[in-house]
């Protein structure tokens, strides 16, 4: 990194000026369970980023280079691996619903996470590059949704409804992804290591399709993942079409 900032400051006296975003984590706020804006404090599990932060800072002030920081929270798409959970959710509803698997197994159902789509999160990144001024920003939908929720949903899509009744609400298209609320639709019995989804209608019904693992619970688990886009939203005029439950579709 160091490099690359070195470089475009050589670039800037010959009349190119290199415009410079490092993508950061979320984990720049380290185990902090507040919502993640510039002003959070940063943890323990953060000391990558501000290295990084304090980086791009001094090149902006000291040198007058385009350098700016993106904190970037969960980011989804369907090119995102398998052994991510949205990912891997979604895949098991769909092998399940074909009888190519017979479950799921997960870690935290209660975990809450701010997932968008990857293609939002992008054009953000070009706003940042198009301003006049470097600034850092937060990008992220400011909106959370528990792993059995997304998971509740992601099955019930895929036709094995596990709560209530399921029902299609309604429907709505972007430029990019097709939209469908749903109402939840998943039966849940048991609770910590023993809780299981288990199909309420269909073919299926009755059938276990979710369980729980000990072995995919995180030691250093964050229970709440929560960006505030605000600034983003306020001074590039982005906002994010899709949020934690659309991002399913």
């Amino acid at each position: 990194m160091a490099k690359l900032l070195r470089y475009l400051r050589q670039k800037k006296h010959h009349s190119t000026r290199g415009h410079h975003m490092p993508c950061q984590s979320f984990l720049a706020f380290g185990l902090s369970k507040t919502t993640g804006n510039l002003f959070s404090p940063h943890g323990l599990a953060s000391k990558h980023y501000i290295q990084l932060n304090n980086a791009d800072v001094l090149c902006r002030e000291a040198y007058d280079m385009f350098a700016c920081n993106g904190i970037l929270f969960n980011h989804e798409s369907p090119r995102r691996g398998e052994h991510f959970v949205t990912r891997k959710i979604t895949t098991a509803a769909a092998r399940i619903s074909l009888g190519t698997d017979d479950s799921v197994a997960l870690g935290n159902l209660d975990a809450q996470r701010d997932w968008g789509h990857a293609q939002d999160y992008v054009l953000c990144m070009w706003l940042m590059l198009q301003q006049n001024q470097a600034d850092d920003f937060v990008i992220a939908t400011g909106v959370t949704t528990t792993v059995r929720k997304f998971a509740e949903l992601a099955f019930q899509a895929a036709g094995l409804p596990v709560r209530y009744g399921a029902k299609c609400r309604k429907t709505f298209q972007t430029s990019y992804i097709h939209f469908i609320e749903l109402v939840p639709s998943n039966r849940w019995e048991g609770s910590g290591i023993d809780e299981q989804g288990i199909v309420i209608s269909g073919p299926k019904q009755d059938k276990v399709v979710i369980e729980v693992d000990a072995r995919y619970f995180r030691p250093t688990e964050v229970d709440l993942l929560l960006g505030d886009p605000t600034k983003a939203k306020n001074l590039l005029g982005w906002d994010p079409s899709a949020t934690s439950l659309q991002v399913l579709f």
